[in-house]
């Protein structure tokens, strides 16, 4: 019961952000919104036991894929006023925003705790070997085809962000 409050918090949450990642003008705000979303996910990966799925999460994607969104809208060269970021009251957004994951990741937990419901244990689910033994057997041509989609997303940006610096 209590973790299904909680992975519906974060789940709503997580819905809620990639919301915005896709309807919100400013690419850098949208950026933001998904380093939320991401973290919110990784929640969802730490509720099913899977502790190195969730590092690995906030660590790649939130760390790095969005480093690399961000270089790209610099290589698009957007109109100044649409790449401001509107930070008015940005502290209290931020701090009512942690107060919820604090607030709901403490009681999620401690209704957990007292449930006593362990959830179905998958021998070493999550781990760093079996997340590397399936990701380089079963997830060898998808993992492959994401850094080909990546590389070529890249190719595209550039080549479209010299062709209209060119016209």
């Amino acid at each position: 019961m209590a973790e299904a409050l909680v992975f519906y918090i974060f789940a709503a949450l997580c819905i809620f952000g990639s919301i915005i990642v896709v309807t919100h003008k400013n690419p850098v705000a949208s950026a933001i919104s998904m380093v939320l979303t991401f973290f919110f996910t990784a929640v969802l990966f730490i509720l099913l036991r899977a502790q190195f799925i969730a590092v690995i999460q906030v660590l790649v994607y939130a760390g790095a894929i969005i480093v690399l969104f961000l270089f790209t809208v610099m290589f698009l060269n957007i109109k100044e006023d649409a790449m401001q970021f509107d930070g008015r009251n940005i502290a209290k957004k931020v701090t009512f925003l942690f107060v919820i994951i604090a607030v709901a990741g403490f009681f999620g937990s401690k209704l957990i705790v007292n449930s006593g419901q362990k959830a179905p244990e998958i021998e070493n689910f999550g781990s760093v070997e079996s997340v590397g033994r399936e990701l380089f057997t079963e997830f060898l041509l998808p993992f492959e085809l994401t850094s080909v989609l990546i590389i070529v997303a890249i190719i595209g940006v550039v080549t479209i962000a010299k062709r209209s610096k060119s016209s």
